[in-house]
């Protein structure tokens, strides 16, 4: 198959005092993710829509919370890692579609950063990379500011072999 999509979602608890990374990006925030890594959630989330894809499991799998290797690891060094799979399996990105779900800090100054730093990592152009923010109008544990969820969808296109 030349197409594959794949769709990924990730969440995390939201703590005091931790730093708050999202989409590669430092966030100013009084609130961080509690989390094994930097717990970059739409990374999290991108992660394992690339792996989802391709069949190649999850991002738990590949890079297990039990595992001190990963512990406190900067989550776009999953995204690189997790993006080796992806070319050696003679795939790339077509695009790449995120989510964001957080009541506050409010994310839209950070939106166009996100989109660079993600494109950068999956080698795409930025058009190529959707990052949306949303809230849930103070409903659920996003709303009461609880935690943090993303959702991403990504569509892969096979490489073509020379020959």
């Amino acid at each position: 198959m030349d197409i594959r999509i794949g769709n990924g979602y990730d969440v995390h608890a939201l703590a005091e005092g931790l730093p708050l990374w999202l989409g590669g990006v430092r966030i100013d925030s009084p609130v961080g993710c509690i989390a094994h890594s930097d717990g970059d959630v739409p990374i999290h989330a991108l992660c394992d829509a690339l792996l989802g894809a391709l069949a190649l499991g999850d991002i738990g799998k590949h890079f297990p919370d039990t595992s001190e290797e990963f512990r406190g690891i900067d989550s776009k060094i999953l995204l690189s890692r997790t993006m080796s799979l992806i070319t050696e399996a003679g795939y790339k990105v077509g695009n790449a579609d995120i989510t964001i779900s957080m009541q506050r800090p409010r994310l839209a100054p950070y939106i166009s950063e996100m989109r660079e730093t993600l494109a950068g990592l999956m080698s795409v152009p930025v058009v190529d990379v959707s990052v949306k923010a949303t809230t849930t109008e103070k409903l659920g544990f996003v709303g009461r500011g609880e935690g943090c969820e993303a959702y991403a969808v990504v569509l892969l296109h096979r490489i073509p072999q020379a020959g």
